[in-house]
């Protein structure tokens, strides 16, 4: 087990540039920068180093207090979660604005937490900044430090001092390995109520409105032993719908979490059915070859609930049917029928994301697989443009996706139609649930090229 990585947590009113930060120190753009209030709303997650020191940082949404927005409420109630993770908070302020009513309210929420808390006057790009951000310390604090998010400017100087006392990343135990899973999914198909579900906590934000997880956002979470990360996606929308700087971002931000994921959990709404966003969405990760579990979510709402959705109805085999006849390219994909609401039908979820990664990496020996290939071909064999197929040799080169090359007399006669034989064939042979596979034809003359 690894040591405990102390955690700093951004927080302040909307729009003082809290993601800006996080993204400077971070070292990459995770969250979604916008010169618009609002544009965080969950907690935003990334580990980084400092003078040989590990730490973790928070992005929080805009905190206000005395709004009846309930969405506002939710973002409110992140930040007051987060703040309780905290080693260490940074309170932002905007130097250029100064002083605001609404940054006395925070300060005073603030002041009665035991965690050490810094005062960070962003937005301090020039040294007659600096001289105005010596009016923060009306808000009762030690210390108050000027920083640029953009040019970078004091950001060492900040981060020199919130890492005294800290461990060196020496000084700390092995991280265990963690499986990473994507969930992914249309907007308001229920992927944020899957995440807080799994955690058991409101982790993430969740509404009726579509559109409110923007980010991707990391949770960890320890399942039966098994440390899992949860990558929740902002919904994948077809890009000639997307609107703006903020949905460009959302659809780039969830292809980057589907491609770092050992898995996606591909969420879609049962009482829907499936739709062209749903298999849009298959497909990006299938051509990406990671494995894949189609989460049936609301699945309460279409079958009275029976205390087990594992057990199989007439409609769940008509719905799984049903996406064998969409997405037959897809189906290997292990379909489970859960309710995030009810928390229904998790573990088997878990179970199969499991199963679908550890198919990914399985390796058949050579020896196996030449049986089982020369039987297809001799059970069907290929004659096209008057030539006969000839399989020489097959080899297995690497695994996630598995690939199986087959080196035959000519790659070109091998029809797509009769590559999809070879892999169902494999695929009754061998574990290879919840996985993508490829098979590749590749010419040789007359024998395997060593």
């Amino acid at each position: 087990m690894a040591a405990r990585v102390p955690t700093l947590v951004i927080v302040g009113r909307p729009n003082v540039g809290k993601s800006t930060l996080f993204n400077r120190i971070a070292g990459k753009r995770i969250a979604v920068v916008e010169d618009t209030p609002g544009v965080t709303r969950d907690r935003l997650y990334a580990e980084f180093e400092h003078d040989g020191r590990r730490m973790r940082l928070v992005d929080t949404g805009g905190i206000l207090f005395g709004d009846d927005d309930p969405l506002v409420e939710q973002i409110r109630v992140q930040a007051e979660v987060a703040m309780a993770e905290a080693d260490v908070i940074l309170f932002m302020v905007d130097a250029d604005e100064g002083l605001n009513p609404a940054d006395y309210d925070l300060a005073e929420r603030l002041r009665g937490i035991r965690q050490p808390v810094y005062v960070v006057a962003t937005k301090s790009d020039n040294p007659d900044r600096d001289a105005q951000a010596q009016e923060f310390y009306a808000l009762g604090f030690h210390e108050v430090f000027t920083v640029s998010g953009i040019h970078g400017r004091g950001v060492k100087d900040l981060l020199d001092r919130v890492a005294e006392g800290f461990p060196k990343s020496g000084e700390e135990a092995a991280e265990e390995e963690e499986l990473k899973l994507a969930i992914i999914g249309r907007p308001n198909v229920g992927k944020s109520s899957m995440v807080n579900a799994l955690t058991g906590e409101q982790r993430v934000i969740v509404s009726d409105i579509p559109g409110t997880t923007r980010d991707a956002v990391d949770t960890v979470i320890n399942w039966k032993g098994q440390k899992i990360r949860l990558i929740d996606t902002a919904g994948i929308r077809r890009r000639g719908k997307i609107q703006g700087s903020i949905e460009y971002y959302m659809v780039h931000r969830a292809e980057t979490a589907i491609q770092r994921a050992d898995c996606a959990l591909l969420v879609i709404d049962g009482r829907e059915g499936l739709t062209d966003g749903d298999k849009r969405v298959a497909k990006s990760c299938h051509d990406l070859g990671k494995p894949l579990v189609i989460a049936v979510n609301k699945w309460d709402e279409v079958e009275p609930p029976t205390g087990d959705l594992g057990r199989n109805t007439p409609q769940k085999k008509d719905f799984k049917r049903l996406l064998q006849n969409d997405l037959p390219e897809m189906g290997y994909a292990i379909v489970m029928f859960t309710s995030a609401k009810e928390s229904s039908g998790l573990e088997g979820v878990i179970k199969a994301v499991k199963r679908a990664v550890e198919n990914g990496s399985f390796r058949v020996s050579t020896g196996a697989l030449n049986r089982i290939v020369q039987d297809a071909v001799f059970d069907k064999p290929l004659t096209r443009k008057g030539r006969p197929l000839k399989v020489y040799y097959c080899t297995q080169p690497q695994t996630s996706p598995p690939t199986f090359v087959l080196f035959c007399n000519d790659a070109d006669l091998v029809h797509f139609s009769y590559i999809r034989y070879i892999d169902n064939v494999l695929r009754k042979n061998f574990p290879l649930e919840g996985t993508p596979s490829r098979v590749v034809p590749r010419s040789s003359k007359g024998k395997y090229d060593r």
